[in-house]
């Protein structure tokens, strides 16, 4: 049968385990035929981000346009956007873009900063309301709601600040809390609070998984899911990819995670 369709708004990571790369395989382990807008060009690896170009909105826009032209996308996944500009253009073409999973990237993996300030303040006020699920990490969390977030009492404070901003589902990410257990906080607009707890696998080889896990979310709405079996399921497989790369030695910094189970034959 023909595969569902899935689009990516987000950077490029020639270290290819982040950003549009990461992205893209999600949505082929998924069985997802993807397709992208980039937004920005980094030259990164596993240790850090060495330079960035940020694309014209102009040019991201007509990127956005011609896939939309033509092919029946299902589901949406926002990554990188960089700046204000982009994320405008986002919200104000939202309405084109179905099951939209917003990824608010800020920091990469290495520390390194992929969004301008301004943007910071753009993504609650503008896109969130036309998110259907919104997954910030613990440190994107702590920007957005300006507190420190020690605890899963105060990820769900922060769920239920984001979620009053009109996103479907918010899922703060615990994946920076100490402990042996990898928990995420998943809130919905109506208030409803639910868990998703795994085993912390010990390992660096985390770079890309945010983007991983909200491709997965992306791809398994395209196949029609309902938003919290979606979560549910990119879950599971970001817990399996960790897993698969544990031990990989790709890189001299963080590595890549398993997108397609090499690691688990």
């Amino acid at each position: 049968m023909t595969p569902p369709v899935a689009l990516t708004i987000a950077g490029s990571d020639s270290g290819g385990g982040a950003g549009i790369q990461a992205d893209l395989k999600a949505f082929s382990a998924n069985r997802v035929f993807g397709t992208t807008a980039i937004t920005a060009i980094t030259a990164q690896n596993t240790r850090g981000v060495e330079a960035v170009e940020v694309l014209d909105a102009a040019l991201v826009a007509a990127q956005i346009d011609a896939v939309l032209a033509d092919l029946p996308v299902a589901a949406t996944k926002t990554g990188m956007l960089a700046t204000s500009a982009i994320v405008a253009l986002v919200a104000d073409n939202a309405h084109r873009l179905p099951n939209l999973v917003v990824d608010p990237v800020m920091v990469a993996a290495s520390g390194d900063r992929l969004l301008d300030v301004d943007a910071e303040r753009a993504y609650p006020e503008l896109l969130f309301p036309h998110a259907l699920v919104v997954t910030p990490n613990l440190r994107e969390a702590q920007v957005l709601v300006g507190r420190p977030l020690t605890g899963v009492d105060d990820m769900v404070a922060a769920g239920k600040e984001l979620a009053a901003t009109g996103a479907g589902y918010v899922v703060v990410k615990g994946g920076h809390l100490e402990g042996d257990t990898a928990i995420d906080v998943v809130v919905s607009r109506d208030g409803r609070v639910e868990t998703f707890e795994r085993p912390r696998v010990p390992t660096r080889n985390v770079h890309g998984t945010g983007c991983t896990f909200a491709s997965a979310i992306a791809a398994r709405l395209a196949w029609g899911d309902h938003p919290l079996e979606a979560i549910a399921a990119a879950k599971e497989y970001v817990h399996r990819a960790i897993e698969g790369a544990a031990a990989w030695k790709l890189g001299s910094g963080h590595g890549p995670v398993d997108p397609f189970g090499w690691g688990r034959r």
